[in-house]
């Protein structure tokens, strides 16, 4: 039997690649993007697409009915600095939107649903270095407590009604094919642009501000592997961590120097995001998903910043 795929929230940057792997993988015709907005060209022409709003309860119960997805890929949200400006619509976007998807995954047996949580879920009082699976999570950011009350309800779906829920605690992700979609860790996207376009780039955190990181590649070869696992070897049912690579700004810029030597990075003070990126992990503990689904990263630093400066040049 073919797969059936609903992502929904598919223009952002994880759900652009995502959306172009799975069809790669399943085909075009059996993966059905979905947006609130309309997509690229690229997007919309190379297989079905659906509007949709995650907060629109008939709308969204319309496409599962017509579609009857085997598995659902619910990446709409609003990321960690624009929910820090529009605390509550975040709240009800991430969760009004995931507890929909839930309860017509229960209704229409769906096989299984894979939504995203974030290092956000970690807080100030959790462990900073190599960041356990299991410890005190406090986040203070409304994107961060989303996901962590996110991941209880989908543990619970999963213990009270089987839905086979998968998800990773994603760390900040880079990417070239789509613009970031205001999250803390988007500087080590735009630095990129910035630094093709103007050779220069002032960041809003500081040059020592260590955070997990991954390239979009290795992000998405991650979620499908999670996807294909067989269920019996899964022992998570929250969210997996993942750890990427962690490095500074001023890593990063040392790194793209190596490529553009008259690069110039400079650094704002009193940054908001300063303040979240504070209080998250600086390196992550992913052991729990190596030993069950057999994760290994494939991309450092310096092929990342490789890889983005050759596809880059070509757009920009």
């Amino acid at each position: 039997m073919s797969e059936k795929i609903l992502v929904i929230g598919a223009n952002g940057q994880i759900g652009t690649e995502l959306v172009t792997a799975l069809r790669k993988i399943h085909g075009a015709e059996n993966v059905i993007a979905s947006d609130i907005n309309s997509p690229n060209y690229a997007l919309r022409n190379s297989g079905p697409f659906e509007f949709a709003n995650v907060l629109d309860k008939d709308n969204l119960h319309h496409l599962f009915d017509k579609h009857r997805p085997t598995q659902v890929y619910l990446l709409a949200a609003i990321l960690s600095a624009v929910g820090e400006q529009k605390p509550k619509m975040a709240w009800d976007l991430n969760m009004t939107g995931l507890l929909y998807v839930l309860d017509f995954a229960v209704e229409f047996k769906t096989s299984k649903i894979f939504w995203p949580s974030s290092i956000a879920v970690f807080g100030p009082h959790s462990p900073q270095h190599n960041t356990p699976q299991y410890c005190v999570m406090d986040p203070n950011t409304v994107y961060g407590f989303s996901k962590l009350a996110g991941e209880r309800w989908c543990e619970y779906y999963f213990e009270k009604y089987g839905v086979d829920v998968r998800s990773i605690r994603y760390p900040g992700l880079i990417g070239w094919r789509a613009n970031p979609g205001g999250g803390t860790t988007d500087y080590a996207v735009h630095i990129f642009h910035e630094a093709l376009k103007h050779g220069k780039y002032r960041g809003f955190l500081s040059a020592q501000t260590a955070l997990p990181m991954m390239y979009m590649d290795d992000a998405i070869r991650a979620t499908i592997n999670l996807m294909d696992a067989p269920a019996e070897n899964l022992s998570i049912r929250s969210s997996y961590n993942l750890a990427g690579i962690s490095f500074t700004p001023e890593q990063l810029a040392e790194e793209i120097k190596k490529h553009i030597p008259s690069f110039e990075m400079t650094y704002a003070d009193n940054d908001p995001r300063q303040a979240i990126a504070d209080s998250w992990p600086k390196s992550i503990d992913d052991t729990q998903a190596q030993q069950d689904w057999g994760w290994q990263l494939d991309y450092d630093l310096a092929k990342i910043t490789e890889d983005m400066l050759t596809n880059l040049k070509k757009i920009i």
